[in-house]
């Protein structure tokens, strides 16, 4: 099969990709030439992108930050929620300290993270 080898070949195909989504959706029969077409330069851009654009696990920190905005929460809220003090919530989220077997516990639990990112494996 065929490999993207230059970010100019990349750039050209997600260009031919944003075209084909024009002419294609949902209802477009899976044998529908610009369907296929569509299908073959999508594996090809996420190839390319997973060697050269990986995405890793977020941190705690990150997490944290990300949660806090998608729940509308300050610093205060998560605070109460997680029974601490605003200075040591604001310590977690500055990566100064690590939570507690305890405090990570909660963390998950209250922000929906999944534990693996919270214990950083």
């Amino acid at each position: 099969m065929a490999k993207i080898k230059t970010e100019a070949e990349y750039e050209a195909l997600m260009q031919r990709i944003e075209e084909l989504l024009l002419v294609t959706d949902d209802s477009t029969p899976v044998t529908d030439k610009n369907m296929i077409e569509l299908d073959m330069l999508v594996d090809l851009v996420e190839e390319y992108e997973l060697e050269h654009y990986p995405i890793g696990t977020p941190s705690l920190v990150e997490a944290m930050k990300l949660r806090m905005y998608e729940m509308n929460l300050t610093q205060e809220r998560l605070a109460q929620m997680l029974g601490l003090s605003q200075s040591r919530v604001s310590d977690y989220l500055t990566g100064k300290t690590e939570p507690t077997l305890k405090v990570a516990r909660a963390i998950s639990k209250e922000l929906n993270i999944d534990s693996s990112i919270v214990l950083g494996v």
